[in-house]
């Protein structure tokens, strides 16, 4: 993350001087979203110093929920960027467009897209290898930032060629509509995170490895629900053992699973079983449901 701060403060320099050189309003798009993309990092390298941060008497579960509300914050300012990228490239059209050293300008956010896709391709990369979904939405907002780029190019390259400015501002519309698309997705990841949602290929790659595990174990199991921090999984299942199993028995093989089961998916899990007993807990189940009475 910092080193994604360091680049973004480089990138942004680079992308300022090019406008003022230009005055683009392709080049003030990818500038805007630049400005944008430091305020982003800023916030997302404090959210991932407190995502690691250990269980407190006030917030017993962690804070890494965190990782939620920081792409949901970056993918907001990632909507602002587009929203005002469209307004200033509508206003320097009906205005009259005024361009200069082109060729220059057109160099340097050149250079800026290929090291943001280099660095991008490396913080998303990194993100999903540790499972971490505030490297993974900086990553992939540094890979919209590196395309931005590459259109802004294309479109002064077609402007140089042709001669006809409209390009400019139309490729800066353009660029604002990828990145308003870009910037809902992380928002729209973020909400679905916060609500708990369960993602199905999640689900199914759990009920596999526990169906394995559980086979092994001799026992079965029931009621499995998981949701994610945005770092690890959480997920709870029913245990069902035979009757005459003693207590201690149980938990032994409870806690194989609960250590085994994160090993065998591959990444952070925390998982809390609960011990049923096989042959009445249909009964129980029935009986607590038409009383009322939690289990």
């Amino acid at each position: 993350m910092r080193l994604s701060l360091v680049f973004g403060l480089a990138m942004l320099i680079g992308k300022i001087t090019a406008y003022f050189l230009t005055h683009s309003a392709a080049i003030f798009s990818d500038a805007a979203e630049s400005v944008i993309h430091v305020i982003a990092v800023g916030f997302a390298t404090f959210s991932l110093r407190l995502s690691t941060k250990s269980a407190s008497p006030q917030f017993l579960y962690g804070y890494e929920r965190i990782t939620f509300f920081s792409a949901g914050f970056e993918g907001a300012m990632i909507v602002v960027a587009a929203i005002a990228i469209l307004f200033e490239s509508i206003r320097k059209w009906i205005g009259g467009l005024q361009l200069e050293h082109l060729g220059t300008g057109a160099l340097l956010i050149l250079m800026a897209g290929i090291l943001n896709a280099g660095l991008g391709y490396y913080l998303l990369r990194t993100g999903r290898r540790i499972n971490s979904l505030i490297l993974e939405a900086d990553g992939k907002h540094v890979l919209t930032d590196s395309w931005t780029s590459f259109g802004v190019v294309g479109g002064l390259g077609l402007v140089l060629l042709t001669h006809w400015k409209p390009f400019d501002p139309l490729v800066a519309i353009a660029v604002a509509a990828n990145i308003l698309w870009s910037g809902g997705h992380l928002v729209w990841r973020s909400a679905v995170g916060l609500l708990d949602y369960s993602d199905p290929k999640a689900g199914r790659k759990i009920r596999d490895k526990l169906d394995a595990i559980c086979s092994e174990l001799a026992i079965q199991y029931h009621g499995v629900r998981f949701r994610t921090t945005g770092y690890r999984q959480i997920i709870e299942v029913h245990l069902l053992f035979p009757h005459l199993t003693s207590v201690s028995e149980a938990h032994r093989l409870a806690t194989i699973l609960e250590e085994r089961l994160p090993a065998e998916l591959g990444m952070p899990a925390e998982v809390t079983t609960h011990l049923e007993s096989l042959e009445d807990h249909a009964d129980v189940h029935r009986e607590q449901h038409y009383t009322g009475k939690p289990e």
